[in-house]
């Protein structure tokens, strides 16, 4: 761990205690403050933006391109197309065969990996920070000559394909939170998962998905991040060498993220073959990740179940022992998104002792508000929260870059746990009034076969 991470961490601990008869009583601790992420803001001919971040404290670098594309770009009939250049991305380009861009960084004692949102696809590894030219080399050959053919394609399509019956259709409540999003959302493109669906994958023609990859994959579509141990003016050269030649894609078209307000509850039930208990999520309707009332979201669901000691899990989970687990917290998207519930059961427990007993506790928050006691706790967990985020290159990278594509803003992350700790208890039950309302809320309860459920419990 980062020294200075150490530090911050270690002034959360209780302060030691005073010598015998000492006088005074020990002072209270403040809160540490997170140090600032420093970096450049520039951007090429081509509209590639550039963020250079540099921190010496480690022979480290990290190299990371967010694009601004993710399931919330795709139509309907087209689903699963950013999740599938996840994999695509990774079979070779104009001077790399097939397995030679994973090999190189591996080779080089790198570490790499891809992942997909609703709101954004990123691309990063890392490097011992004399790697820095093949770290840019490496993602500026396949932003710029991805190797889309129909052999590739067909193999990649078969991989998410089996990744989706992995993760969502052969494993117990795996489609739940995909029930949710169909459910609660009726225009919205986050109406669909990123995984997509099997009709859409199989359905991919070659020529849209080379069209997909012009429009989405392109320098004018993407943020470029370095982070760590690098000498500036090499690395603004070298991004220059490599991305500087690739061009502009066509203007991509962005749909509208606007779902209409919801006026009743919405609920759904149903069987899960391979489940031997129920299982329970709700999503209440909430605004964008840059609405005012976000930063209260976000220290409401830390208040609800960020820990152990949180209301809604010691009622529901020590107390009452009506669930063995519980979750609520918003989504933090670029458009309308959801605060989210999800219990899973005990043995024996009915679904609806447990969802009245959840229900009680909103209830609680929406009438007598939250203590200062839970307010600082959610504070202190914020902060380890923004401590952890900046822990190495890596995550450094991460944090600025998704900023930039889905906020718009990089700065966010010198800026918002500044918002999180201006939050009052007041805000806290303000948006618990305003947002987690009956009516507001769609429901969606996996049940198990009657076969599936145990002797006791029937």
């Amino acid at each position: 761990m980062n020294k200075r991470w150490f530090l911050a961490l270690a002034m959360l601990a209780p302060l030691a205690t005073a010598p015998a008869g000492a006088a005074r009583p020990a002072p209270k601790a403040a809160l540490p403050r997170v140090p600032r992420v420093n970096f450049t803001d520039t951007r090429l001919k081509n509209g590639l933006r550039v963020l250079l971040a540099r921190d010496a404290s480690a022979p480290v670098i990290s190299v990371a391109v967010v694009y601004n594309v993710g399931a919330f770009v795709e139509p309907v009939g087209h689903t699963g197309f950013a999740h599938l250049f996840e994999h695509l991305m990774f079979e070779g380009s104009a001077n790399l065969a097939k397995g030679e861009h994973a090999k190189l960084l591996t080779d080089n004692g790198g570490t790499y990996n891809g992942g997909t949102s609703f709101d954004f696809t990123i691309y990063y590894e890392t490097l011992p920070s004399n790697q820095l030219a093949l770290g840019l080399f490496l993602e500026a050959d396949r932003m710029g000559g991805l190797d889309v053919t129909q052999r590739n394609l067909d193999n990649q399509r078969a991989v998410v394909q089996e990744e989706r019956r992995m993760r969502y259709d052969n494993v117990p409540y795996g489609t739940l939170s995909e029930r949710l999003q169909d459910l609660a959302f009726t225009k919205s493109p986050y109406k669909h998962m990123p995984i997509g669906s099997m009709a859409d994958l199989n359905a991919a023609s070659l020529a849209y998905v080379r069209h997909f990859y012009r429009t989405f994959y392109a320098p004018d579509n993407a943020v470029l991040v370095v982070s760590g141990d690098f000498d500036p003016a090499r690395a603004a050269a070298l991004v220059s060498k490599y991305f500087a030649r690739i061009p502009r894609g066509p203007k991509p078209t962005f749909p509208s993220l606007y779902e209409p307000p919801q006026t009743k509850e919405r609920r759904l039930a149903y069987t899960d073959p391979l489940a031997s208990l129920p299982a329970y999520i709700s999503g209440y309707h909430i605004p964008n990740g840059n609405h005012p009332d976000a930063p209260a979201l976000e220290m409401l669901g830390s208040v609800l179940t960020g820990g152990k000691s949180a209301r809604v899990w010691k009622s529901l989970v020590e107390v009452k022992q009506v669930c063995t687990s519980v979750s609520a917290g918003g989504g933090a998207g670029r458009g309308p998104d959801l605060f989210t519930f999800r219990m899973t059961f005990a043995p024996g427990q009915k679904v609806e002792t447990a969802e009245a007993a959840l229900d009680a506790e909103i209830a609680r928050v929406r009438q007598s508000g939250v203590t200062a006691d839970e307010m600082r706790t959610a504070r202190v967990q914020a902060l380890l929260g923004a401590v952890q985020s900046r822990r190495d290159s890596m995550m450094r990278a991460e944090e600025i870059g998704i900023d930039a594509v889905v906020y718009g803003d990089p700065n966010r992350a010198n800026t918002h746990l500044a918002k999180l700790n201006a939050v009052t208890a007041a805000d806290v039950r303000r948006v618990a009034r305003k947002y987690l309302v009956r009516s507001n809320r769609s429901v969606v309860i996996a049940l198990p076969p009657v076969a599936n459920v145990p002797e006791a419990a029937q």
